[in-house]
């Protein structure tokens, strides 16, 4: 990097606490870092211009899980686990609406629908006999019944008749969250990196000896993993990158379609984006090839949400795809996240299991609270 003593003494020296990756639990560890140790200095590294993985490429789904997600985490946990799972992503959506304000979010409840193919009629039988049941099992998070069922009005082609409907769920603008997480890091004298990767990271015991770009080594006191997909870089854990591709239309007169939406147990999801439709998902067409952190896109997929989006979703509507873009989740053989100290300096929150804008802040704001 060959850096100059200006550089090296602003931005490199005495740095108290290290933070890997800007993105929704970085930032989040940060200013709760700064809250509790005002005078530290704090800095952020990040390999991208932006937020790398997926904090500003995911589709902006303020959710906590439709019911046949629920159902399937029902069989691998137990009912206390899972009524756990949601309260912590209906806490962590609350902590960042009030972090940050539903304006700057754009937050909107326009609820949330599950839409269940012909060839899942077993499925969409299931999850609607269990509707009472998961209904009674959620009744302490939200006081209220949270799931039932709904006619199609959409339009929808190549489905069920009934969607099953969530009035809680919401959805957000992403890169208008990430803008105001910035912004308050800067605020609060925080320092952001951009393209400055971490390539290596070994804990003296004393002190934590970062890698720089392949190149520069610099010292700091405790470092904090926030690299989500990209964490087995730095660790041995259960997590594995799960690539999400995504697109999104160009604006379709008079569009119908509000709310975010859930197919094939959760494996293609989209929503509205006022006039526009985000779709994304399918990497359950092949699951070993979407395990990377490559940020490309594949044939196989983006052709079938194509195809989805003509049979099912705009049967009678002509569209044209404006962008294409791929993010990189993290996930595991447990929906838990993964919270811990590493080594003696350095510590991770990682594996939040595409429930980034859910789980992200109190993720963030737990992994700042594992030093004394």
């Amino acid at each position: 990097m060959n850096l100059s003593f200006w550089e090296n003494s602003t931005w490199f020296s005495n740095i108290d606490f290290a933070v890997i990756g800007s993105g929704i639990v970085g930032l989040n560890c940060a200013l709760s870092l700064r809250k509790k140790h005002p005078k530290s200095k704090i800095v952020i590294f990040e390999r991208g211009v932006l937020p790398s993985g997926a904090s500003t490429k995911n589709a902006g789904f303020a959710c906590f899980g439709s019911i046949s997600e629920i159902l399937d985490d029902l069989k691998n946990h137990s009912e206390e686990e899972v009524v756990a799972l949601v309260k912590n992503r209906v806490e962590g959506l609350k902590l960042l609406r009030n972090t940050l304000g539903d304006k700057q979010l754009n937050y909107q409840e326009n609820g949330g629908y599950e839409l269940f193919t012909n060839e899942d009629a077993e499925l969409f039988e299931t999850c609607k006999s269990k509707i009472n049941y998961v209904n009674k099992l959620l009744k302490p998070i939200f006081n209220a019944e949270v799931f039932s069922e709904k006619g199609n009005h959409f339009g929808f082609k190549n489905i069920q008749p009934n969607l099953i409907f969530s009035k809680f769920e919401g959805q957000i603008d992403t890169g208008k969250m990430l803008l105001g997480l910035i912004k308050k890091a800067s605020e609060e004298n925080i320092l952001i990196l951009n393209s400055t990767e971490i390539t290596h990271i070994t804990d003296t015991g004393e002190n934590v000896s970062l890698q720089l770009n392949s190149s520069e080594n610099i010292s700091v006191k405790k470092v904090f993993i926030a690299t989500n997909g990209f964490a087995k870089q730095f660790i041995k854990e259960d997590v594995t990158p799960a690539r999400a591709q995504v697109l999104v239309t160009k604006p379709i007169e008079n569009l119908k379609l509000k709310g975010t939406f859930h197919l094939d147990r959760g494996y293609y999801y989209f929503r509205n984006i006022e006039n526009r439709i985000l779709f994304g998902g399918g990497r359950n067409l092949d699951f070993k090839a979407e395990e990377t952190t490559e940020m490309h896109l594949t044939e196989l997929i983006q052709n079938k949400l194509e195809q989805l989006l003509k049979t099912v979703i705009l049967p009678n509507q002509p569209f044209e795809i404006e962008r294409r873009w791929s993010g990189i989740m993290g996930i595991g053989k447990q929906k838990k996240p993964i919270l811990k100290a590493v080594s003696k300096n350095v510590f991770c929150g990682v594996r939040l299991g595409g429930m980034g804008v859910a789980i992200g802040s109190s993720i963030g704001k737990q992994l700042a609270e594992l030093i004394d």
